[in-house]
């Protein structure tokens, strides 16, 4: 059965193919990305969808429940404490969490695993940036579903300063 990558594309994302089943990118991904249907349309069956975030301009949170940790409850808190709601973005249900998409700020935001307790940052980086498995994909006999179909929102002022080094610009 083919991944629909129909609602990645929809939303403006950059993507290329993942190994089946897989959330590893094989080597070479980056020269993959496209935006382009009908590129997606010649891959294999059965491929997952990969979400470039340098060539998407997005900050992925990935919420990750699991090993007695709760990314989700840590990012409530963290919103708590900055008194900012919720976010209100394309959000994707995954194996094991959450991933939320950001629009990125302008300047360097780094991706960084276990940057808060269960939370991983996905990113543009300085170089290649990161990547998150996208929605129509299957990892642990998981599939991964758009949970809230938002459009992308930029990326919280507070927590735009928490990632991002001291000269960048944020914008809303």
């Amino acid at each position: 059965m083919r991944t629909d990558p129909r609602p990645t594309l929809a939303a403006g994302l950059a993507v290329f193919p993942l190994p089946a089943g897989a959330k590893g990118a094989a080597p070479g991904w980056s020269r993959q990305i496209t935006t382009d249907p009908a590129t997606v349309a010649g891959w294999p069956d059965g491929v997952n969808i990969g979400v470039a975030c340098r060539a998407s301009n997005v900050v992925g949170l990935d919420l990750d429940r699991k090993h007695g940790v709760d990314g989700v409850d840590t990012l409530r808190a963290l919103c708590a404490a900055a008194r900012w709601p919720w976010p209100d973005t394309l959000t994707v249900a995954t194996a094991h969490g959450l991933h939320l998409y950001f629009r990125a700020p302008t300047g360097v935001v780094p991706s960084s695993i276990g940057r808060w307790p269960g939370i991983d940052v996905r990113a543009p980086g300085r170089r290649l940036g990161g990547y998150l498995v996208g929605p129509g994909s299957v990892v642990d006999g998981r599939p991964y579903t758009i949970s809230r179909n938002r459009p992308i929102a930029a990326l919280p002022p507070w927590l735009a300063a928490k990632l991002t080094d001291s000269r960048v610009v944020v914008t809303p």
